[in-house]
């Protein structure tokens, strides 16, 4: 049996290797400081840009977290906001973390919910996006803040990632450090992670009984878990439990419109931001328990062996979770290829639920839940959003793939009146433009919705700046999240950290916190007008940025006819 390295024996053997060296290095450094003279060392270094204070250390609920200080910000990473979720707690609701009486080491990020991993042969898609993987456990339920001071009170933003409801993290992209929001604007972020795909979203309530009534919604209940830790700790950290903004860009933003229409988040928060996502068409209770049914069989275990499921790694899991899927879920309508249009799908894999009781309705699908009325919305996307820089369609071939999805009459019209419009884009770029003209529709709908609430404001945007980073890439998915979080220098294989690009997020990151702060996202030399359905008003988010009635309006329409 090998001995362990804190194994006596071993450490006496290190002890006389080490001695004689030391012995010998601390005369050669005596006599160093003798001939020195007068120059002495100082007894604690001088700060850098990154240091360890011992005033870093904020209270929680739970007990003490000690983070670190970059550049004048206070991070804290890591911190946790629920209990190690695997095992016998895997499909439960989120437990409280244990409180500890030592000073918790707040230092990195914490681990990310088990899922597959991003695709790096797309070699240029990497580039851009900048993503990393991490790594993963089913501990996961950690959260961080970046924060000005530790005393104040500041808008809070809290940001849910993207990947749809089964993969990402709050750290796969660089563009979600939240360091430049505390900096520069005065603000205290926090990112999430919280569980994903089967582990957040398996209806194991015919397999565990009663006790899992609620397991089909355990990813969204993970995220007012996390939002119940901000009501209660964000004023140690410097924020304003009043004014807390959620939002999120894709997957993140579903996750959103989702907390909108759940009551167990009602009061929670109080402005929210959609972003290239949003008001999911949600599964109802027999699909999921259909999809369960059927991962049980994949795995050849009775329908009540709820034992097997806790014990089992995730590797199996997760491969009968995509048999299941496959073999339930009808192929996408239209045809795949460079400037399709979305494929329609009644579900998509593993999401929340629409149960009757944590999620009661298809919030901003198809309804403006009530719960939410008085919460202020800012909703929009990015004009490329189809980009996954992998297609170089020719003119001939994207006519054809949209052909193929639309028709030849719709097709030579949607095609005409987007190089009308943008003539000095090429057919790379125009056929990503296609899933972003789809996206605009998506969010002219979430405005009617929210509009027709009589509540709250709805605020649109329209990002459109064209990256100067590789040739054709315009303003691709995701695209827009360095600048809301003021981070072209950290994303600069995307945006070139040009002064033009430095500029456009002092502007968007100073909007979203004054939203955060205010529920008005306008500041000096850029008022921004409400939305309402006629005037489709719309902030367009480019070197020049400018109020604009329906941009796209014309070409949306296309797809619409």
């Amino acid at each position: 049996m090998s001995k362990s390295t804190s194994d006596p024996t071993r450490m006496n053997r290190r002890r006389a290797m080490l001695l004689p060296a030391a012995a010998g290095l601390g005369a050669a450094l005596a006599s160093q400081a003798g001939a020195a003279g007068e120059d002495k060392t100082p007894a604690r270094p001088n700060a850098g840009s990154c240091s360890t204070p011992r005033s870093a250390v904020a209270k929680t609920q739970y007990g003490k977290v000690r983070g670190y200080v970059s550049d004048g910000v206070l991070t804290f990473k890591g911190i946790p906001y629920g209990q190690d979720t695997g095992g016998e707690n895997r499909w439960l609701a989120a437990k409280p973390p244990k409180p500890w009486s030592d000073e918790y080491p707040a230092l990195v990020y914490g681990a990310n919910c088990p899922q597959r991993l991003h695709d790096f042969t797309a070699i240029e898609q990497s580039f851009l996006y900048d993503w990393t993987d991490g790594y993963m456990s089913e501990d996961m339920l950690k959260l961080n803040v970046w924060t000005p001071s530790l005393t104040g009170k500041r808008p809070v933003l809290v940001y849910y990632h993207g990947g749809g409801f089964t993969f990402g993290s709050a750290y796969e992209l660089a563009s979600q450090d939240g360091a430049q929001l505390a900096r520069h604007h005065d603000a205290v972020s926090v990112t999430v992670n919280h569980r994903l795909n089967l582990l957040g979203f398996l209806d194991a309530s015919e397999i565990g009984g009663p006790a899992y009534a609620d397991s089909v919604n355990v990813g969204m209940t993970d995220l007012v878990a996390s939002l119940k830790w901000v009501r209660e700790n964000i004023a140690n950290f410097g924020g304003d439990p009043n004014a807390v903004m959620i939002y999120g860009q894709s997957g993140g933003g579903s996750k959103v419109t989702c907390l909108m229409g759940m009551p167990s988040a009602e009061g929670l928060f109080h402005r929210a931001s959609v972003q290239s996502g949003g008001g999911s068409n949600l599964p109802g209770k027999e699909q999921s328990l259909e999809l369960a049914r059927q991962f049980m069989k994949e795995l050849g275990l009775g329908p009540n062996d709820l034992a097997s499921l806790q014990k089992m790694d995730w590797a199996r899991l997760n491969a009968a979770g995509n048999a299941a899927t496959a073999k339930l879920s009808p192929p996408a309508q239209g045809a795949a290829g460079p400037g399709a249009a979305p494929g329609r799908m009644p579900r998509a894999g593993w999401s929340p639920t629409v149960d009757g009781k944590i999620i009661i309705q298809r919030a901003f699908y198809d309804v403006g839940p009530e719960l939410s009325k008085n919460v202020p919305m800012l909703i929009g996307n990015v004009s490329e959003e189809g980009n996954s820089m992998r297609s170089r369609p020719t003119d001939e071939q994207w006519h054809a793939t949209l052909s193929r999805n639309f028709g030849e009459a719709k097709a030579a019209a949607l095609i005409a009146a987007m190089k009308k419009a943008h003539p000095e884009k090429s057919i790379r770029t125009l056929s990503y433009g296609v899933n972003g003209i789809s996206s605009r529709n998506n969010v002219q709908r979430m405005v009617k919705l929210k509009y027709g609430q009589k509540g709250a404001p709805v605020y649109q945007y329209y990002f459109t700046w064209q990256s100067p980073m590789l040739e054709d890439a315009g303003a691709w998915h995701t695209a827009e999240l360095a600048f809301c979080f003021d981070n072209t220098k950290r994303c600069e294989q995307g945006t070139g950290n040009t002064p033009e690009a430095q500029a456009l997020a002092r502007k968007m990151a100073g909007a979203w916190v004054n939203f955060a702060r205010t529920g008005n996202p306008s500041q000096p030399g850029l008022t921004w007008a409400p939305s309402d359905p006629t005037g489709c008003q719309t902030m367009v988010f480019d070197n020049h940025c400018r109020m604009v009635e329906d941009p796209e309006g014309e070409i949306r329409r296309i797809l619409l006819s």
